[in-house]
């Protein structure tokens, strides 16, 4: 699960740099980086969930054809 934690955490500290810093760089726009944060994470999480939709669709049954008392 170290997938859907590291998305989280791209959302988090994306969202503390948006809305909970106060902190002005010359160079660096911070709220424009905390944003790309919160959207990075937030598509990784979309495509983490696709891929374990897709890992838990279930296996077709095993059907033995082996003809038994011939």
């Amino acid at each position: 699960m170290r997938g859907i934690s590291g998305c989280i955490g791209l959302i988090v500290v994306g969202a503390i740099l948006t809305f909970a810093s106060d902190w002005q760089l010359q160079s660096v726009n911070l709220d424009l980086v905390g944003v790309i944060m919160m959207i990075a994470g937030a598509l990784g999480l979309a495509v983490y969930a696709s891929v374990l939709k897709r890992r838990r669709v279930g296996a077709l049954p095993v059907v033995d054809e082996t003809r038994r008392g011939l």
